[in-house]
């Protein structure tokens, strides 16, 4: 098995979904955030304030080719907007959109101290980058997975694509 991929927008449930879909693999399991700030030796807001976000997303793109074999890796938010970073990481395994709404994003993460664009915008602007970045994740992926559903639902269909395209 080659590694899957999990992006979209902050909240939607990569990181939950990641840990599930791992363990119905027996796959390893990689949330790209806590990867970067175990090997940064900083919190994610300690990067933005004292690296800036560009040096987060280089960061990002850096370490998601790390990972081999079978892993599932919980990307960043915004790690798959860069299309060199998402065309890696087709390449190398493959990468499932988890297509939530807005409002169920920002019920997850709108009292979320350790995100810094959640801390450093109001909700309108977080509407414009979720809009912004919604057809970005669609281009940048290779299926999209409706999230709006139960965690063993939506890895069941994501397990199920695998198998059908012969990943697993």
């Amino acid at each position: 098995m080659k590694p899957v991929y999990l992006c979209g927008f902050m909240g939607c449930g990569k990181s939950h979904i990641g840990r599930l879909l791992s363990k119905e693999l027996t796959a390893v399991f990689i949330d790209l955030d806590k990867y970067i700030v175990d090997n940064e030796g900083m919190t994610i807001p300690e990067i933005f304030e004292k690296k800036g976000e560009p040096y987060f997303r280089d960061t990002e793109a850096k370490y998601i080719k790390n990972f081999k074999g079978r892993t599932v890796v919980a990307t960043g938010g915004g790690a798959i907007l860069r299309d060199e970073t998402a065309e890696f990481a087709r390449e190398a395994g493959t990468v499932f959109f988890i297509d939530v709404s807005f409002d169920t994003c920002y019920s997850r993460i709108k009292n979320d101290k350790n995100r810094p664009l959640v801390v450093n915008n109001t909700k309108e602007q977080l509407i414009e980058i979720f809009n912004k970045r919604f057809p970005i994740y669609k281009k940048n992926s290779d299926y999209t997975i409706d999230g709006e559903r139960t965690d063993k639902e939506i890895a069941k269909d994501i397990i199920d694509i695998l198998k059908e395209n012969g990943k697993v």
